[in-house]
């Protein structure tokens, strides 16, 4: 990925990989040399939609995992979110755009004339733009600035088969308006650029996957008992959980009607959903009338490590890129069950690393979840595998090394060189 092809003294092409000559080593310590002068760094901005977990985490991690020295980093997007003050406090610039939505509106046109003001005063050498509504008025302002350099990331897509026929075909036209504003391409997971290319939203050949990273530092590595303490409920009791903003996407209805299907044959069983959003009464009514006891945590900033105190993992969304809650709970060893959608059966390999059903079949959930109970030794090897994938791919240096090769390559600049040992005289 990203290399470039020397080319001889007669100009043509030899097939070799070209690499500028790695750096020799200090002669001096630079502690005692004359200070030198502060060279230039390439400026980057990320437009984000909703800058919260999931397209926001990745951007954050993407953002604050790039070299200090070499880049100055800004992030903008819609105002509102847990993550502008983690931002800040990584030493990012971050600009929460006045009128900025996650749906369309009239007021965009007011957001695309913020966004090319704040491109034209800073003058980025490269717009990085994550998301539908981010990507669509993102990439148009760098167009109209004549951006040098303009990545786009998908993490999924703003059309889905669950929204109506208009819509979808506005959005889907929308995206495929900037994909020629666009020098390359990422994708968090190889379905997802499988699909970006079969929607004509990229061209062949110009998609580049680049898992979606966590940050493990926060995550444990096993079943932690101490957060099923503060989730209250004793070990002996199996737990079934969740995480996720309870809205239509995460069919948080369909993880009730899973529950009460498995109390139905396991009256024994427990249930909690991490998160809070605009579905949260309808989905507290609706356990009450299918007379299931659910945990309802509201948001929690710990969701990661709560996760350790559950038995099975389950997410039951209608659409997912990846899915950063899913990634979260594989790297501390749950066994999961999800919805075979987008990105999601990349990382949840069936009867591998977890067990896929189809969308908006609790039953199809509940019959997966008691396999899993009734077959620890086999839901635990998943658990371990999972965990081996996502701690070995999903680190947050392996996927800022591959955007970092990515705007190298765009920008004409060599790979980073490794330092060569001295040669003795």
């Amino acid at each position: 990925m990203w290399n470039a092809t020397l080319v001889t003294g007669s100009g043509r092409s030899d097939g070799q990989v070209a690499s500028w000559p790695a750096s020799p080593p200090q002669v001096t310590p630079a502690a005692t040399l004359p200070a030198p002068p502060v060279l230039p760094r390439i400026k980057v901005l990320h437009v984000v939609t909703r800058f919260v977990a999931g397209a926001g985490g990745n951007t954050l991690l993407s953002a604050r995992g790039m070299d200090p020295e070499r880049y100055e980093v800004w992030i903008a997007g819609v105002p509102g979110g847990d993550l502008w003050d983690r931002a800040r406090a990584a030493g990012l610039r971050t600009v929460q755009i006045p009128g900025f939505r996650h749906t369309l509106t009239p007021a965009d046109l007011l957001v695309l004339g913020r966004l090319v003001r704040l491109i034209r005063r800073e003058r980025f050498v490269v717009v990085h733009t994550h998301s539908g509504k981010g990507g669509f008025l993102g990439r148009a302002a760098a167009r109209l600035c004549r951006t040098p350099v303009v990545v786009h990331t998908f993490h999924g897509f703003s059309f889905h088969p669950y929204m109506s026929r208009p819509r979808r075909t506005l959005y889907r036209r929308l995206e495929r308006t900037t994909r020629r504003f666009t020098h390359a391409f990422l994708a968090v997971s190889p379905r997802v650029a499988e699909e970006a290319v079969a929607e004509r939203l990229a061209p062949p050949g110009r998609v580049h996957v680049v898992p979606s990273a966590v940050d493990l530092e926060h995550i444990p590595e096993r079943f932690d008992p101490a957060a099923r303490r503060v989730l209250g409920v004793p070990r002996e009791t199996p737990l079934i959980g969740t995480v996720g903003r309870l809205d239509a996407q995460k069919a948080p209805h369909d993880f009730v009607r899973m529950a009460a299907a498995i109390r139905a044959v396991r009256p024994d069983t427990a249930f909690v959903m991490i998160g809070d959003g605009p579905l949260e009464d309808e989905v507290r009514r609706l356990a009450a009338d299918l007379d299931v006891d659910v945990i309802f945590t509201g948001h929690r900033p710990d969701a990661s490590w709560l996760v350790a105190g559950v038995d099975v993992f389950v997410t039951t969304s209608l659409y997912e890129g990846l899915g950063r809650a899913l990634t979260e709970a594989l790297a501390t060893a749950r066994p999961v069950v999800a919805t075979a959608v987008n990105g999601v059966p990349d990382l949840v390999e069936h009867g591998a690393t977890g067990l896929l059903v189809p969308p908006r079949d609790p039953e199809g959930e509940a019959r997966a979840v008691g396999w899993l109970l009734d077959h620890p030794g086999d839901a635990a090897e998943m658990a371990r595998q999972g965990r081996q994938r996502v701690r070995t791919s999903f680190h947050p240096r392996a996927m800022c090394a591959a955007v970092d090769a990515c705007y190298r390559e765009l920008l004409g600049l060599p790979p980073l060189p490794a330092r060569v040992p001295a040669v003795p005289s």
